[in-house]
């Protein structure tokens, strides 16, 4: 899975093992963790988990398409699948941060391109310089 993510360039995969501790660890979680295989290898992949402290919310965490295969609608897909498993289980609203670098600009389109609103920026965020860009979406 951190072959994915190393082939996106866009953030280090060392990041995702205290991401997704939770759901591996925990056999109540409510974390969702979807893994998309090409001849047993991981080819996508996909990570939310609910808000805290709040009720019928979740934070999509992580997605991403290998480099080879990006472009053939796979995000789009797992998106769908995403937010479709979330609005069967009753929640409410999905949130995706994401970073407001330029080399981010095609993630934040793709988030424009289906129908999550751009909610917040939060400046400096990761670093100077590097806004957190906070997008929302109703599931119901």
């Amino acid at each position: 899975m951190k072959i994915v993510i190393d082939t996106t360039g866009l953030f280090p995969a060392d990041l995702l093992d205290g991401m997704v501790e939770d759901y591996f660890s925990n056999p109540d979680t409510q974390d969702i963790w979807l893994t998309k295989l090409e001849h047993g290898t991981p080819i996508a992949v996909a990570y939310c988990a609910p808000e805290r402290l709040t009720e019928g919310t979740y934070n999509l965490y992580l997605i991403a398409v290998h480099k080879d295969f990006q472009g053939k609608g796979l995000g789009k897909k797992m998106m769908g699948h995403i937010e479709n498993l979330l609005r069967s289980q009753g929640n409410r609203i999905l949130l995706v941060e994401t970073s407001g670098l330029p080399e981010f600009e095609m993630t934040r389109e793709f988030y424009d391109q289906y129908g999550y609103t751009r909610e917040a920026v939060i400046r400096d965020f990761y670093r100077e310089g590097d806004d957190k860009i906070v997008f929302w979406k109703r599931l119901q």
